[in-house]
């Protein structure tokens, strides 16, 4: 069984996105990993390049600030990246670059990977999230934060980003039949300073709006504050162990009440709903369960 990961980034550096954490958490199980390097106002290309595995392969590319819509250009790009796996690989392990996944949960995909290898009915596995907000201490716990999405497909070229590159489905815009396994992706892309908060904020935004809404934008978030969130829980786990440097690092104070609950009377319906029964309501589902 041979497994490809493969990823996209753009100015990593200024927008402080994990990266260099996102591929190493994954590269254990893969025996290549593909990364297209965007045109980026960063050393982004020499921060990859300094991972030094014999497993990586850049890719440069060049996006198109054309397509904006929806985030379109994020599809496009990982689809660069996606193509350009090798033929003979099985599965292609996909991350992104504020994702990251817990050693422990290693050999818990790989041997999902196994176990449906001869299964081709099985399109893609689904992996759960937990997304870390304004410190490595918390995480979103309302129906406002998707719980699962797809990472792992099959290397076949029918298959294709979707939208702004969360999830996947066929070039026939066919959802996937996948397998949902115990193993979690950590998102972090909520977690850094408020100031380079904003700066990533501005920046992921010219992926989606014009010129004139981006300038709004800038205004609108100029008082951001992260205790504005509506619910937070404590985060009892262990983070993965290529973080713990990124974490020492953390140099802003951000503490939070979990008591305190600014819950729309229907997420409160929604919450009490999923922890009776363990479904979502209205949940978004990019995927058929098999």
């Amino acid at each position: 069984m041979k497994i490809s990961g493969f990823t996209f980034i753009r100015n990593g550096q200024k927008l402080d996105y994990p990266i260099v954490e996102a591929i190493k958490s994954i590269l254990p199980i893969c025996d290549e990993m593909i990364v297209a390097v965007g045109n980026s106002e960063d050393d982004t290309l020499g921060l990859i390049r300094g991972i030094n595995s014999p497993k990586i392969k850049i890719i440069e590319t060049i996006w198109d600030d054309s397509l904006r819509a929806n985030g379109k250009v994020l599809a496009v790009e990982t689809d660069k990246a996606f193509t350009a796996i090798a033929e003979d690989s099985d599965w292609a392990f996909y991350i992104q670059g504020d994702e990251v996944i817990h050693e422990k949960y290693l050999p818990v995909i790989k041997a999902a990977m196994e176990q449906y290898l001869n299964k081709p009915e099985v399109e893609g596995l689904l992996l759960k999230y937990l997304h870390f907000y304004g410190s490595y201490a918390y995480i979103g716990d309302t129906p406002n934060w998707y719980r699962r999405e797809i990472r792992v497909v099959r290397n076949d070229k029918k298959i294709c980003s979707y939208r702004d590159a969360q999830g996947f489905r066929t070039t026939d815009n066919q959802k996937l039949n996948v397998k949902l396994i115990d193993a979690y992706v950590y998102h972090y892309g909520w977690v850094s300073s408020p100031e380079q908060q904003k700066i990533k904020m501005i920046g992921k935004a010219r992926y989606w709006d014009s010129d004139e809404e981006i300038q709004k934008f800038k205004v609108q978030i100029q008082d951001f504050d992260y205790s504005k969130i509506e619910s937070l829980t404590h985060f009892e786990g262990t983070h993965p162990t290529v973080m713990l440097p990124r974490i020492e690092q953390e140099s802003w104070l951000f503490d939070f009440d979990i008591q305190q609950k600014r819950l729309s009377t229907k997420n409160r319906f929604k919450m009490w709903f999923e922890k009776l029964t363990g479904r979502r309501i209205g949940e978004y589902r990019n995927y058929r369960l098999i």
